[in-house]
């Protein structure tokens, strides 16, 4: 069984040593393996990887904005949240209103060619200065469609209604703590040619036991190096969220991944990583006096004790 950051780092070792090469949508070229599983427990400190450096502010932004059933990055970039940047900019410089130089392969040509690079960075500035301030450019243009957010908060149903997954969840948890049905979705079949990115993170199940809340994720896929540690602490922290919501302590968080990759333009990264040894998890305070889950802000937030090893850089496959 897989604990911790030290199971991560096992999981790590084992995908780079027997993984099966694999092509993947981005073209960039995978080692994988299918079916993991890694465990947490939340009162031995908060699980944000200590062996590279974890943005934890990116991390409680982009919650937050899943929480409040948010699609549009132009909330992340008011919190200088540029981690979906990419998905939004992608579907600007392949509409009819582009009117800049040709961005169509910018995710490969944009990491080995210069003078690509800068005219890449002056699109990305200009699109984001749009964003955040022409209101129908932001709507048009940083809405990533009916992602994360929409189908947590407003599920569409066939008869033309919504459901709230996460209020009803809360619910669920309240009066019926027992029950095995403490799931939300965010895998909607016919929502998913029109998002985006498909949710990686598809499905996450919450279970009541001795006055302890824990939350298993199912990750249909999961980018090992880059964005499992993101999803790991972003789960732990909805946890927590949750938890405080229902008056429960919290118990431990379950990732179980799908397939877990990890990308060959990683791998050199990778081994870094497993050259440095863990260090303690640092502790989270939240701000109790915030009754409900919903009205947290990034301010309502502190990380203590968080002593990382060095950030370690890797390009994002889009």
């Amino acid at each position: 069984m897989l604990k911790g950051e030290r199971g991560y780092l096992d999981l790590c070792k084992y995908i780079l040593e027997y993984g099966t090469k694999k092509m993947d949508r981005t073209n960039t070229g995978t080692y994988s393996v299918f079916g993991s599983q890694i465990r947490f427990k939340l009162n031995e400190g908060f699980p944000l990887l200590t062996t590279k450096k974890v943005p934890f502010r990116l991390i409680t932004s982009e919650l937050l904005w899943f929480i409040r059933g948010d699609t549009n990055i132009r909330y992340l970039l008011q919190h200088n949240n540029n981690i979906w940047n990419e998905w939004a900019f992608k579907q600007w410089v392949h509409s009819d209103a582009y009117d800049g130089p040709d961005m169509t392969d910018f995710g490969n040509r944009s990491q080995r060619d210069a003078s690509f690079r800068k005219q890449y960075e002056e699109q990305m500035e200009r699109f984001k200065q749009n964003i955040l301030y022409d209101d129908s450019f932001s709507e048009t243009f940083g809405n990533l469609g009916n992602v994360y957010g929409k189908q947590w908060r407003a599920w569409e149903t066939s008869r033309y209604e919504t459901i709230d997954q996460l209020k009803e969840t809360v619910k669920s948890i309240r009066n019926n703590p027992d029950s095995r049905r403490h799931i939300v979705s965010a895998w909607n079949p016919e929502d998913v040619p029109h998002m985006a990115l498909p949710p990686c993170h598809t499905l996450f199940q919450f279970y009541v036991a001795d006055g302890q809340l824990s939350c298993q994720l199912y990750q249909r896929s999961g980018d090992i190096f880059l964005g499992v540690p993101f999803n790991i602490a972003s789960y732990a922290l909805l946890t927590l969220l949750m938890a405080h919501e229902c008056n429960l302590e919290p118990g431990e968080f379950i990732l179980t991944l799908g397939d877990a990759h990890i990308y060959t333009n990683h791998a050199e990264q990778m081994k870094t990583q497993l050259g440095r040894d863990p260090r303690p998890f640092p502790s989270l305070e939240m701000n109790k006096e915030k009754e409900s889950m919903f009205a947290f802000d990034v301010t309502d937030f502190q990380l203590m004790d968080y002593h990382p090893h060095p950030a370690i850089k890797a390009p994002i496959a889009v």
